[in-house]
């Protein structure tokens, strides 16, 4: 099998079918059982892995078509996790939305519900060149929303200091990544969002307002995201996603890579990075020439609109992101994910699929579908 990340790889979610809304509403509102619902998930699943197949993708997954945030799902499935409701317009728009804090002890649990999803994604997805890709959030998402931003932990907080709750988030997610490489997993991606904070003016005021450095952090973040990874599995394939933020179509970060990149891309136990490049917001290819010898999957197909991109485009890109990155560690992928929320992006199904037939067809152009 080909190198992950793959000449033209995904991020993860899809927008969810209509059916599959229409059952979470109603379990929502105690119209069906948990049973139901699962079942709507089981089925949507199968179709989508089945389409993805279809389409050429060699990295498939379920689509985060069971949970209601690409994140917080996750999260909230830990011991020492307490979830909580509240309304924002961190977006630009007003919704209602959940947050976490860290309540007790922090430690992953065998019973987390993501192991049986990602068996069943299992099940349905590999075959020959196709590989079942599980996605969960990195370990400084919790790092930052649920400790260091986090009014409800900073009063009533339960670690003696911040050095004793990193130790427990380390070992929460070398436990994690291990759990899913025993249930069969190969190819897992960190989302970790949370690097935005340390480059976006607004949250690096925030973070100083709440004691600490986000100067500091740059280092601190790449310190424990390398202290995740010690003990990988070797044949364990991890890429680390990051975009700016992806909520129906809106973004929450402002900034360039240029703060972080030095740190974060000198994480060598990542096998790739996925990196959002689909507007001038997200700035130059110039911060790519910190990498080593990982793969960039540059995210110039944007998930936020229908607007399709133009295929000569596309390649001129990625001609001048060669002027930074060796042509050999470059890849083709899409800027997010399609659905971070259950909500998903402003655009129709049939935009998602021609966006992912654009992205096969101009990888296998750009590498004359070489494996390499």
């Amino acid at each position: 099998m080909e190198q992950i990340p793959f000449r033209w790889d995904i991020v993860g979610s899809f927008l969810r079918p209509e059916k599959l809304k229409k059952a979470r509403e109603q379990f929502k509102q105690g119209k069906i059982t948990q049973e139901a619902l699962t079942e709507v998930e089981d089925e949507a699943i199968i179709k989508l892995i089945k389409k993805e197949k279809e389409l050429g993708l060699n990295a498939v997954t379920d689509g985060e078509f069971r949970r209601r945030w690409w994140h917080l799902d996750f999260i909230a499935g830990l011991n020492g996790i307490t979830v909580y409701d509240f309304e924002t317009t961190a977006f630009g728009v007003n919704s209602k939305a959940q947050g976490t804090f860290v309540s007790g002890k922090l430690s992953f649990t065998q019973r987390h519900p993501f192991l049986d999803h990602f068996r069943f994604t299992k099940k349905y997805a590999d075959a020959e060149d196709v590989v079942a890709k599980q996605t969960i959030p990195g370990p400084n998402m919790i790092f930052l929303d649920s400790f260091i931003l986090s009014k409800r932990y900073h009063e009533n907080p339960v670690y003696a200091s911040k050095d004793h709750f990193i130790q427990d988030l380390i070992i929460t997610y070398q436990e994690a990544i291990q759990s899913f490489y025993d249930a069969g997993c190969r190819y897992l991606q960190l989302d970790d969002t949370s690097w935005g904070a340390l480059f976006d003016n607004h949250f690096r005021n925030l973070i100083q307002e709440n004691g600490y450095n986000p100067d500091e952090l740059i280092q601190e973040f790449g310190d424990i995201t390398e202290a995740v990874l010690a003990k990988k599995p070797e044949d364990l394939a991890v890429t680390f996603h990051f975009c700016k933020g992806n909520f129906q179509s809106r973004w929450l970060y402002n900034g360039s890579y240029d703060k972080i990149a030095s740190r974060l891309l000198a994480i060598q136990a990542f096998n790739g990075f996925f990196l959002e490049f689909d507007d001038e917001r997200s700035g130059g290819f110039e911060p790519l020439q910190n990498i080593k010898d990982q793969r960039i999957v540059l995210g110039l197909i944007t998930t936020k609109s229908s607007a399709l991109e133009d295929k000569a485009a596309l390649k001129e890109r990625i001609k001048k992101a060669n002027h930074y990155v060796p042509f050999e560690q470059l890849c083709l992928g899409t800027q997010c994910g399609f659905s971070s929320t259950q909500e998903g992006n402003d655009l129709k199904e049939e935009d998602q699929w021609k966006k992912i037939h654009l992205l096969v067809d101009t990888a296998k152009d750009i590498w004359q579908e070489q494996s390499v």
